[in-house]
């Protein structure tokens, strides 16, 4: 439930109220001797991490507290506590720059409150850092507790908190989709709004799990899988067909009625009737058999075979539950990792590890019970919820998922029976995920540690950006920047650069590299005013962070035109890497230069050279796709006559075989010269176009 706090009642000290604020931030003012008041770096604290890093461990150190700032803190939130109302509610706490440390709910604002400006109560030194910070708290005002709990995860996942819980993670789950807008339904992948007629099975962990379900469906079902644009365009069936994954309704190789059963079979193994269907086929097959039709039971077989291959896939099934969502936490050396197991009508439909930002003095129960109310904020919940903790409000948590859902969710902490079996098993999946995880994580920090010693970089960098560009004859130029640090690449912080310049000299790498490096820095060198911080924060997360390393792909050319760039802007504290590229492009035989140093080679297996040349490569795949991206993009806007030597009739041809401009696209060689025109030479000629090589 979404509330905007302008509509709201609110209670906020006044800035001439506040005791000791100042224009920076209360966290700013203390000490730098003093470990346990240090602001938290968000590149430390993993805030720029992506949703499977794992974030820094916050200094939880017990030295003793400055006065003057806890006195500073307790007297913003005193002056708070006079306005607060006694009802259910929102707080959020700032400091002196309107950056929000901390969102809480509570059945009664002013008591919540209270216990945080009592200066004798002990506290744990996490929230007496957030106290000695607070400048200024706000209130929003709810009817009910469980409007209070859901309002509170959506500003926790919209504003992100340095002293909450963080998931991090704002991925849709994808769904198998059997339409229900064509007399011949489709199969197919779906994300986002459930807005197309049909049926929907899901959510599934991940979109590999629900390519090869969607695979395997369609040797069991036959169901086709092609759009409608190119089911309408066939005057004989496709490859599909021929493979036995298509049953061909678009030729009419099989009648309405038949394939009116076909999807209902589909239809009613995902629905949970698996038993069923299965019973059906072998009872199809051996009467086939039976008749002799040979040929026929082996069809069957096939499908039988490809449903078992479905269910073997989907690892443990449970016997009693229908539908359920499955939750179980482990914590090690001061992380949490929490496993998630999604079933539906009887079938285990994928699992996915998540790696919340949690300061180490968090317990389980209290990251998972942060966890749930953000993950659900954008989610469908099931009728069920296992936890492998019991959480404290366990009965709010259930009456806010039953409202969202518009049905009686139940939240549970099983103690036996096979539901408790599957908390273990998630529990053990937790756990080594949380184990590769760390292991992962020691050998970045190892990598870094060595990149310290070979570029004499003054410590590991917490935060490298790669930059690369790509063209074809400077038409549909685009740069793209891809971030790594200690958890590995950050994928949700890579940014693409469409390039803006009047009159690019194609191929003027220099050029397009002014331009992207112009427009990422001025960014950091001028930062958004005050009334658009959240603003900025919300739509680009990385800008407002600096880069510890630079590296752009190229010799010493391009590295000095990066340097000239730099010199411009008054950049003088990042520093720059160029790699080149071996002879003949070969890996392993790169150089490096640096600035004011001689060229750099390392010994091809040297661990290093290897972790720079993924950086590299990945900036340069993550590129090469943002071009061809834009230049499809292009040509589906141009249309076919854009390719040389096809006319009016070839294009009608083309797409009147293919049907649509993407099955063009996908197209090999041999398939085009299929189509009635086309010679081997333009068949040639329209697969280049498509797959031009980009530099």
């Amino acid at each position: 439930m979404d509330h905007d706090s302008s509509d709201t009642p609110q209670v906020a000290v006044p800035p001439t109220e506040r005791s000791g604020a100042g224009p920076a931030s209360a966290a700013a003012d203390l000490p730098p001797q003093d470990p346990a008041l240090e602001p938290i770096d968000p590149a430390a604290a993993g805030a720029e991490d992506d949703d499977e890093g794992l974030p820094d461990v916050p200094d939880e150190s017990g030295e003793a507290l400055p006065e003057g700032r806890l006195a500073s803190g307790h007297a913003a939130i005193e002056h708070a506590v006079r306005h607060a109302p006694t009802s259910p509610g929102v707080y959020r706490m700032l400091n002196a720059g309107n950056d929000v440390l901390y969102v809480g709910k509570a059945k009664n604002v002013k008591k919540r409150l209270s216990s945080y400006a009592r200066v004798s109560a002990p506290q744990p030194a996490r929230i007496l850092r957030m106290i000695a910070a607070t400048a200024t708290v706000e209130i929003v005002s709810t009817t009910t507790e469980t409007e209070a709990l859901l309002l509170e995860a959506n500003l926790i996942k919209q504003l992100r908190p340095r002293f909450n819980v963080q998931l991090r993670d704002d991925k849709s789950f994808p769904y198998i989709l059997i339409t229900g807008d064509h007399w011949a339904p489709q199969i197919l992948k779906h994300r986002g709004a459930q807005s197309r007629p049909g049926r929907y099975f899901g959510p599934f962990a991940s979109a590999g799990a629900v390519g090869r379900t969607i695979t395997a469906l369609q040797r069991a079902f036959l169901v086709r899988s092609c759009t409608d644009a190119f089911f309408e365009s066939r005057t004989r069936p496709c490859l599909l067909y021929q493979i036995r994954r298509c049953s061909g309704p678009c030729t009419g190789e099989i009648d309405f009625p038949g394939y009116t059963e076909l999807v209902h079979e589909a239809t009613d193994f995902l629905s949970g009737r698996s038993r069923v269907v299965k019973q059906q086929l072998a009872g199809e097959m051996e009467k086939a058999a039976a008749e002799l039709e040979f040929e026929t039971a082996a069809l069957y077989r096939d499908r039988l075979a490809a449903l078992s291959a479905i269910q073997s896939q989907q690892g443990i099934n449970p016997r009693s539950v229908e539908e359920a969502d499955v939750f179980a936490i482990h914590q090690e050396g001061g992380y949490s990792c929490i496993e998630v197991f999604f079933f539906r009508t009887g079938q285990n439909w994928g699992n996915r590890a998540y790696f919340p930002r949690a300061e180490k003095s968090f317990t389980p129960e209290e990251v998972l019970a942060a966890f749930l109310a953000q993950f659900y904020d954008d989610k469908p919940p099931p009728k069920l919820v296992l936890l492998s903790h019991a959480i404290e409000e366990c009965e709010l948590l259930a009456d806010a998922l039953s409202i969202k859902a518009g049905f009686k969710v139940e939240v549970s902490t099983p103690r036996r029976g096979e539901k408790k079996e599957m908390i273990a098993h998630a529990l053990t999946n937790a756990r080594e995920a949380l184990g590769r995880k760390l292991a992962d994580t020691a050998t970045q920090g190892r990598l870094l540690q060595g990149m310290v010693t070979t570029l004499g970089l003054p410590h590991p960098p917490k935060r490298i950006e790669v930059y690369d560009n790509s063209h074809i004859q400077g038409s549909n130029a685009v740069g793209a920047m891809v971030v790594a640090g200690p958890d590995g690449f950050i994928k949700n912080q890579y940014r693409k650069f469409n390039i803006r310049s009047e009159g690019l000299t194609p191929g003027d790498d220099y050029a397009m590299m002014r331009e992207v490096l112009q427009r990422r820095f001025k960014r950091l060198l001028a930062p958004p005013a005050e009334g658009d911080a959240v603003k900025a924060r919300a739509d680009d997360d990385s800008f407002p962070q600096w880069p510890d390393l630079v590296i752009i792909d190229g010799g010493r050319g391009q590295l000095n035109a990066v340097r000239e760039i730099f010199a411009g802007l008054g950049l003088t504290q990042v520093t720059l890497l160029a790699v080149a590229k071996g002879p003949d492009r070969d890996a392993g035989r790169e150089t490096l230069f640096m600035p004011d140093r001689e060229a750099i080679k390392l010994e091809p297996r040297d661990p290093v050279l290897y972790f720079i040349q993924r950086l590299r490569d990945e900036a340069h795949r993550f590129v090469i796709g943002s071009h061809r991206k834009l230049r499809k993009k292009d040509i589906r806007e141009a249309g076919l006559q854009e390719i040389p030597g096809i006319g009016p009739s070839r294009k009608r041809a083309l797409l009147h075989h293919f049907g649509t401009l993407k099955e063009i696209e996908r197209a090999s060689i041999a398939d085009l010269g299929k189509v009635p025109g086309v010679s081997a030479e333009s068949a040639r000629k329209i697969f280049e176009f498509f797959h031009a090589q980009t530099g």
